[in-house]
């Protein structure tokens, strides 16, 4: 190395000072710098002896520090590393100063991060995928269903399987359902997570219309159902890209293993009942989680109770109670139709469009998030439900639609049909329940025509039937251009709409006389 024998000179013999020694010899003054501190550590002397080599210079100036071989240096325990990094907040940096403070002459960060690549490249592609514990349930329906013979009528039904797989643990759910229907999709969501005894902070499903409405990248629309199921249990629902199986990786090879293991071993036996299939499919799932891996230490179960159990957040107090939601058009009887019975909302919210939350024995209304309404369930066609306080003080102040409006509409085509308009509107317990019959009415008189409808109320009149479905069936019939004596035979025919709804109603009162209100 003639080039830090000259420096030396330079600097020891010649006495430059660092600055020029450096220009003299085209070298940065570091250099220099660095040529002269090792110098100095190196305990030689100037001049050098003669016969100091260049290698041997070198060699003192710059001694090469001693490292253990890699087939010395301690490697740590792997799979226990890819366990910990699972943990909330600990990172593979964490993990490294943790390892050199058991072993002092261990690799430096950047080839632990070497070797760990490198031994998780020899493992399960799915198992190599790294999710916090407690992060995130996949879950999706496997491709084969299973027939259930009646042992009555030996009917054949194929049962849906439900598969779901926590993301840090692989810790497995199943279970048979009729269908992918909403109802099965949530009650099997319900069901999973008091199996797994807590909630993750995410649900990943596939794109399935029970679960997701609309399906995009970047702001997919949750079905208001599963919205508010998720909600109720403080989780978020977070679907996978569409055409992207990679986002829900572990589920699919669950869903393999669900039907290798689980359904194949089936394939043989007769089920006469969903309930004995889940049983069948629950034993055999016990021993899928207690099964050891092929290439990590522990089973399903073993990992689920280090990681993932103790970071799932708990239960909610009470089991969510599956619900519908709708939206409905306030008709101007302050009433909304839900599955043909109406139910009743503030009389200012006539017009207003409202959502409804169906339970099993409940009707919810709510107006801008907030509940304006609630009542009993009801199945029956046709009827009411009216709480009171809905309803104006006064007629006189619901004054865009009174009763006397309506019947005076029905004098202006003929006495027959104000008859029957008031006859309608006498026969509710409220009169506003007779609103929706009577603008039934006047979607007749536009279909059929003024006189046509005058004397279908006539006709309905001497058979004392003043309804609209009896005024539909004359109407329709072309009764009430016959004889009157052939109008007997047609009082009990059954009518073909209930109560006409909807637009027809709003079109129809968009066209409707004003009349002075009493």
């Amino acid at each position: 190395m003639r080039m830090i024998r000259d420096v030396l000179r330079l600097r020891l013999e010649a006495g430059l000072s660092e600055r020029r020694a450096a220009r003299s010899l085209g070298v940065p003054r570091s250099t220099v710098q660095d040529y002269c501190a090792r110098f100095r550590a190196s305990g030689l002397t100037w001049p050098l002896a003669t016969a100091l080599t260049d290698g041997a210079l070198e060699d003192a100036l710059f001694a090469r520090a001693t490292t253990p071989s890699s087939a010395t240096r301690p490697l740590p325990e792997w799979a226990v590393i890819a366990q910990e990094k699972q943990q909330k907040g600990v990172t593979l940096w964490l993990l490294w100063h943790e390892y050199r403070a058991r072993e002092p002459a261990g690799y430096s960060y950047s080839q632990f991060a070497v070797h760990y690549r490198q031994w998780r490249a020899t493992i399960d592609p799915v198992m190599r995928q790294e999710y916090r514990a407690g992060e995130r349930l996949f879950v999706d329906y496997a491709g084969l269903t299973v027939d259930i013979v009646d042992a009555t009528t030996g009917e054949i039904r194929e049962a849906q399987i439900f598969v779901a797989a926590l993301g840090a643990s692989n810790y497995t759910f199943a279970e048979a359902t009729w269908t992918q229907s909403l109802p099965d999709w949530i009650a099997s969501h319900v069901r999973m997570l008091e199996f797994f005894g807590g909630v993750t902070a995410l649900l990943i499903p596939d794109n399935l219309k029970a679960g997701v409405t609309y399906a995009s990248y970047y702001a997919p629309e949750i079905n208001a159902t599963y919205a508010e199921f998720a909600t109720h249990y403080g989780t978020a629902v977070l679907p996978t890209r569409v055409a992207a199986p990679r986002d829900k990786a572990k589920v699919e090879t669950a869903v393999q293993i669900v039907e290798r293991e689980l359904l194949a071993p089936l394939r043989h036996h007769r089920f006469t009942s969903l309930a004995e299939l889940n049983e069948a499919l629950r034993e055999r799932l016990e021993a899928l989680n207690d099964r050891p891996f092929q290439k990590l230490p522990g089973t399903r179960r073993s990992r689920f109770a280090e990681t993932d159990r103790p970071a799932l957040r708990p239960l909610p107090a009470t089991r969510y109670e599956y619900a519908e939601w709708r939206t409905a058009k306030v008709n101007i009887d302050y009433h909304i139709a839900v599955e043909k019975h109406c139910y009743s909302v503030p009389y200012t919210l006539v017009r207003a469009t409202v959502d409804v939350r169906l339970t099993a024995t409940m009707c919810e209304i709510l107006h801008q998030g907030t509940r304006v309404a609630a009542h009993v369930r009801r199945q029956t066609p046709g009827g009411y439900s009216t709480d009171p306080a809905h309803r104006p003080k006064s007629h006189a102040r619901h004054v865009e639609w009174p009763p006397s409006r309506l019947v005076r509409w029905g004098e202006s085509i003929g006495v027959a049909t104000g008859a029957v308009v008031a006859h309608i509107l006498e026969q509710k317990p409220h009169p506003e329940q007779g609103y929706r019959a009577c603008l039934g009415l006047l979607s007749l008189g536009k279909r059929y025509g003024d006189a046509r409808l005058e004397a279908a109320a006539q006709r309905a009149q001497t058979t004392g039937a003043m309804t609209y479905r009896s005024l539909h069936s004359i109407l329709k019939l072309g009764l009430d251009q016959s004889p009157p004596e052939t109008m007997e035979a047609t009082t009990n025919l059954p009518a073909t709409h209930d109560n006409v709804r909807g637009a027809a109603y709003f079109a129809a009162s968009a066209s409707l006389p004003l009349f002075g209100v009493e």
